[in-house]
């Protein structure tokens, strides 16, 4: 039987959402993925999960849009907690809260983060005492994303965007942020991807990309800015068209989709700049919500660990 709740050990662990600043996509493998390079950053929009022993794994949901987050085993916190359980051949069971501030289906690996950080706090809740690189082959099961938000700072991702070398990116950028409260399916984007783009070229990214990244200008790095799912998303979902323009016209240095979207981010040269672009795309009325997030920031990591009393 678990503890009583007012005496149970508590684990609280934040993990950031990402975007993708540049990402290039290929073919599908044999596996049915497609192959990508593409560049992570890690971002200051977080992802809060509370974990707590029980008899059972279970998951409640608060926060930005958690009326459409599932609280049964297609929840990816659930699945991860599942995952290390089986892993480890843990017979407790843990108490789950979520609370969201990425957005749902967005392109900016909220569900990820929710995994990631689950791995982290179930690890330390039930003493499994997992390496990083250990917890880090779990997180691949679950899906591309998830490494990163173990990792976070910014990385190079190559296979399915699952295969991470870290990047020396100096700096702090700041970037704005049109969310909508509807998602994009990513498996209807890449399926209107290889409408589009039946025969594409082997991913590879620019040169001088990194060489931008290790300079830390803002300005040098908007030359780079891409994704190559953006014309498919904008085909899905033709409104996305006005959020770039609203990009546009507001001065942003770049701007594109966050990896499958609908999630659209634009560069800013720094803070006060980026106040006016988010101000003038807000007036623009082509988002339901903008925000400002900076990054490179760090991955999943514990905020409270209290064994109780």
């Amino acid at each position: 039987m678990s503890a009583a709740p007012d005496s149970a050990p508590r684990v609280h662990v934040r993990a950031p959402g990402k975007i993708n600043l540049v990402l290039r996509c290929g073919a599908p493998g044999e596996d049915g993925y497609h192959r990508l390079a593409t560049v992570f950053q890690a971002v200051s929009l977080y992802e809060d999960v509370v974990a707590e022993l029980a008899d059972d794994v279970t998951v409640t949901v608060t926060g930005r849009q958690a009326d459409v987050v599932p609280t049964d085993g297609e929840n990816l916190a659930v699945r991860a907690a599942r995952l290390l359980a089986d892993s480890t051949g843990t017979a407790e069971g843990v108490r789950l809260h979520v609370t969201k501030n990425v957005p749902v289906s967005g392109g900016m690996g909220g569900g990820s983060a929710d995994a990631a950080a689950t791995l982290l706090a179930c690890d330390l809740l039930w003493g499994t005492g997992l390496a990083r690189d250990e917890l880090a082959e779990l997180a691949a099961e679950l899906g591309a994303d998830v490494p990163f938000a173990l990792t976070g700072q910014t990385a190079v991702g190559t296979g399915r965007g699952d295969v991470l070398a870290p990047a020396l990116a100096r700096g702090t950028h700041h970037w704005v942020l049109a969310t909508q409260s509807w998602g994009l399916p990513t498996p209807e984007v890449y399926a209107r991807f290889d409408e589009l783009r039946p025969d594409p070229a082997p991913p590879r990214l620019e040169d001088g990309l990194m060489a931008a990244l290790v300079g830390g200008s803002s300005a040098d790095l908007a030359d780079y800015v891409a994704n190559d799912l953006a014309d498919a998303a904008v085909a899905l979902r033709p409104e996305l068209a006005g959020v770039l323009d609203a990009f546009d016209a507001a001065g942003a240095l770049a701007r594109t989709v966050s990896g499958s979207g609908p999630t659209v981010f634009g560069l800013a040269a720094d803070l006060a700049d980026a106040q006016d672009v988010a101000a003038s795309v807000r007036d623009a009325g082509v988002a339901d919500d903008v925000l400002l997030v900076t990054g490179p920031v760090s991955g999943a990591r514990a905020l409270e660990s209290m064994r109780g009393v």
